[in-house]
């Protein structure tokens, strides 16, 4: 189904969609529609977690990319692919290319995560590490299939790429016909506008709300200007939604279908992927995760039910450790406090003591002993405490107090 470059900027219509969900019978699978009590409680409405995170190659990418290589032309696939990713594309075209029996070149940053590396080699495909940032990156990769007569699969910027994602609205629709707002992450913008498309052709009344990471949205500023405009985006833990520019066609769709664009911080990123994690048991990535930390924002705003398209769960585990510390940071499950001790001992056993009645778990300890400020018997101990949230922090903190301690912060 290649739509070809003689059709208009806006050319896609529900049946591309249609046409697409069929191409990708027995491909792609249908993902778990999954409730969340807790979100529905939070909400005052039933929600619903669209798990494209169980999706093969561990996101939505694998629909797009598939419907875009399999619409190639015999002499187009004969020259091969070629893609440029730090993750989740990488591994959808990889895998779409081995299914249809083309040679897909990759190209990477250099420091993209090595599970994200292995695993594109793994699903069958030449991997090139090049550039430092993704932008780099992307272009080595137009320049190598511009040399090479391959073709450049764009990782949202094509109608079939467009129609391929599309088929998670459809799915939507069929799994919980009852919905009344959907919310989903935005990047470059072909998910949100390909599940758009085919959920306002059939469902008008659905509210769809797209979430970008505050410190890389370019599409508020965009859809202000009515035209896509780049920014200089920011680090954010949601790599896979941190694109500067909004792709043209997405950005067509989006400005017509999508009825709100919400930005969400790096604190309720980590936030929606610690209760993920903990109350619906779903590895998901930050960018992924970004539906929930809107709904976790400002639950009152969505009308349910509500359904959250968790758009991929590929996340490094060192990069899931260090956001899930944040995440219980923010959530108020650690406190840090700084306490003067009469430096003797037993007095360090006491104060863990202590501790234990509180039921505050103790991660680290750290003793300052020369610091002019102390008096000469005296030691300051710095502790890292594990709590059960806010609340508990507060009631530690309070009980350290009553029973002598001095607390310094």
């Amino acid at each position: 189904m290649s739509f070809g470059t003689s059709r208009p900027a806006h050319p896609l219509i529900l049946d591309d969609v249609r046409g697409a969900q069929k191409m990708l019978s027995g491909v792609a699978r249908t993902t778990a529609m999954e409730g969340s009590r807790h979100l529905s409680s939070l909400v005052g409405a039933p929600v619903h977690l669209k798990c494209e995170n169980l999706q093969r190659t561990g996101s939505f990418k694998l629909r797009g990319a598939y419907v875009r290589i399999a619409g190639l032309r015999p002499e187009e696939r004969a020259a091969g692919v070629v893609a440029a990713s730090a993750g989740n594309h990488a591994q959808g075209v990889a895998l779409a290319s081995s299914l249809l029996g083309v040679h897909a070149t990759v190209f990477m940053p250099m420091g993209a995560p090595l599970p994200k590396v292995a695993a594109t080699r793994q699903y069958g495909a030449e991997v090139i590490l090049r550039g430092t940032v993704v932008d780099e990156t992307l272009a080595a990769a137009q320049a190598y299939a511009h040399e090479r007569g391959a073709v450049f699969i764009h990782p949202f910027d094509h109608p079939d790429i467009i129609a391929g994602q599309g088929t998670v609205g459809l799915e939507i629709l069929e799994q919980c016909p009852e919905v009344r707002t959907i919310v989903v992450g935005i990047g470059g913008g072909g998910l949100a506008a390909g599940i758009a498309l085919a959920v306002k052709a059939l469902r008008p009344d659905v509210r769809i709300v797209g979430v970008q990471a505050a410190a890389a949205a370019s599409y508020p500023p965009s859809l202000a200007a009515g035209r896509p405009l780049a920014i200089d985006a920011a680090p954010t833990m949601a790599d896979g939604i941190k694109v500067g520019r909004p792709g043209d066609l997405p950005f067509a769709l989006v400005s017509e279908l999508v009825d709100e664009v919400r930005t969400v911080t790096e604190d309720e990123l980590a936030a929606a992927l610690l209760l993920c994690l903990e109350r619906a048991k779903l590895v998901v990535e930050p960018a992924g995760a970004s539906p929930v930390a809107a709904l976790l924002s400002e639950p009152a705003a969505f009308r349910g039910p509500v359904v959250a398209v968790l758009s991929g769960g590929n996340v490094d585990p060192l990069v899931m450790q260090r956001i899930l510390r944040h995440g219980m940071a923010a959530a108020g499950r650690y406190l840090s406090v700084r306490l003067r001790l009469k430096d003797r001992p037993g007095a360090l056993a006491a104060l863990l003591g202590e501790l234990s009645v509180l039921d505050a778990n103790v991660l680290d300890v750290g003793h300052v002993r020369t610091d002019p400020r102390l008096g000469l018997a005296e030691v300051e101990v710095e502790l890292h405490l594990e709590t059960k949230g806010p609340e508990h922090c507060g009631e530690v903190t309070a009980a350290l107090e009553e029973a002598g301690y001095v607390v310094i912060g």
